[in-house]
């Protein structure tokens, strides 16, 4: 059984910092330099009071402004107030979002996000320049769809360009208004829409060979002759595949394609004829009869692309960021899914977060295990036993399950002796247990020890023994039954300041 080599000290204050009863007053004398690494955990690992964020947003230290600028516990209004930071590493931070990446990004704040977009280089910049930092937050999940749309008519140019982005939900009048608007970076980022269908613009801009061929052969209008030329390239008729301008004459070849990745890809599309989705529902590739099968005529592009998140072999154990799309499918669409007898979709339906309590509670049922898990991943209102069913199954979905208040803390006794630590950790912090967690006080994995010592279950004298032990130091200084005094006194004798 390891044990921390730190001193008895070190391990109070990084105890001290988790503690989640800790009063401010105690939280604000770790902010002293002769922290060390608790001052970080602090400002970095944890929801800080009102009066301990004020403190940290006026720390002289940017390395603690940039912990506090990236902590994904912390609402995006707080992080956001560290927007006109001096340091552009702090300023960058809160640019590129919480680390680590929350599961749901969350986005910043209307003001936040205009100071950032309209920011000016003063000088010369430090490590990164403004335009770096913009790139940051478009590519953070951090700004919303309806604060593009919200934006369309914003007094500066680079807040107005973003409507560009949500270009199906604008009226042709919007659209025509960005397209004639005053100032040329926002005309030309309207432009590229109006030359993606053109054919002809791609004459030019199809470079040999490169990364950017790839992305026009997958998203660009071609002219006939290209569309020829590709088809006689195996990877490039994969492209075409899924190409929304590719001509339905050429969509009809690639259906009959030798490669069934280049038919699975033509039964996703949103225009197929109905003649060609028929013969894609006989293929003799099981995945490419599924893709087209559950998905009969007419479709739309928001449909297609939850059913394409369900098809992707990687989706069922995904950790992948769970952001909010520019446009959702009709609501009626997912609770059909709900109650349909095809797992992909009732998969689709379990990723909706509007889904009605009563097909919640029938996908809680559901016999397919990836629907209950995924439903417990995705869906507020899923019940607690199937998000902790699904935290037992899915080590992977951890980091985000610990963060959502769905997970029971409580009536965890069953799995004090489960073969996983990190199972057995979340049972050891159960307040409600029949006793006190002692045998888990001298388990051999250090996360079980150290959530076994802070359960509020030990109290008194024995507390007061494992904040003398070596191997329960740590989490004994996080119990929360610990009062004020007694956590101003382990301060105390790591010589913090009050």
């Amino acid at each position: 059984m390891p044990i921390s080599s730190s001193s008895p000290t070190d391990l109070w204050l990084r105890g001290v910092a988790v503690n989640t009863a800790a009063p401010a007053e105690v939280l604000l004398r770790l902010l002293d330099p002769a922290a060390g690494e608790a001052r970080r955990i602090l400002c970095e690992e944890r929801r800080l009071p009102d009066e301990v964020v004020d403190a940290v947003v006026a720390q002289p230290d940017a390395k603690v402004r940039r912990a506090l600028a990236g902590n994904p516990h912390v609402s995006p209004a707080q992080r956001g107030r560290l927007v006109e930071d001096p340091h552009d590493l702090v300023r960058a931070t809160v640019a590129g979002g919480p680390h680590p990446r929350p599961r749901r990004p969350l986005p910043l704040p209307d003001d936040v996000i205009v100071t950032l977009l309209t920011a000016e280089e003063v000088g010369e910049p430090q490590r990164l320049t403004v335009d770096e930092i913009v790139s940051e937050l478009l590519s953070s999940w951090q700004v919303s769809a309806s604060f593009r749309y919200r934006m369309r008519g914003h007094e500066h140019p680079a807040v107005r360009s973003l409507a560009v982005d949500v270009w199906a939900l604008l009226t042709t009048e919007e659209q025509q208004a960005l397209l004639t608007d005053p100032h040329p970076d926002v005309r030309r980022a309207a432009e590229s829409h109006i030359r993606a269908a053109d054919p002809a613009a791609r004459e030019a801009e199809l470079p040999d060979p490169g990364r950017w061929r790839w992305q026009i052969l997958n998203n660009y209008a071609l002219p006939d002759a290209l569309v020829e030329a590709a088809m006689a390239d195996p990877d490039s008729r994969w492209c075409l595949a899924g190409n929304p301008y590719t001509p339905a004459d050429a969509v009809a070849r690639l259906a009959r394609d030798a490669d069934p990745a280049v038919r699975m890809r033509v039964a996703a599309r949103v225009d197929l004829a109905p003649a060609v989705w028929a013969e894609l529902v006989e293929d003799p590739h099981e995945q490419v009869r599924t893709r087209a099968r559950v998905q009969p005529l007419p479709r739309t592009p928001e449909q297609c692309l939850a059913v394409d998140h369900e098809m992707d072999e990687g989706a069922h154990d995904c950790v992948c960021t769970i952001f909010a799309p520019y446009t959702e499918p009709d609501p009626d669409w997912y609770r059909t899914c709900a109650e349909s007898g095809e797992v992909v979709l009732r998969l689709a339906a379990a990723t909706c977060p509007t889904l009605p309590a009563d097909l919640v509670a029938r996908l809680a049922r559901d016999p397919h295990e990836e629907v209950r898990h995924r439903l417990a991943v995705r869906h507020p209102l899923a019940p607690p036993a199937t998000v902790l069913a699904a935290f037992v199954a899915r080590p992977r979905q951890r980091p985000y399950l610990l963060t959502q208040s769905r997970l029971p803390r409580t009536g965890l006794s069953h799995l004090l002796d489960h073969e996983d630590p990190e199972v057995r950790a979340l049972a050891a912090a159960d307040p409600t247990l029949g006793q006190a967690p002692v045998a888990l006080l001298t388990d051999p994995d250090e996360r079980v020890r150290r959530a076994a010592a802070a359960n509020p279950l030990f109290a008194g004298e024995t507390l007061e023994a494992l904040l003398h032990d070596p191997a329960t130091a740590e989490g004994a200084a996080a119990n929360p039954g610990l009062p004020a005094p007694r956590l101003h006194a382990l301060l105390d004798r790591a010589d913090l300041p009050r």
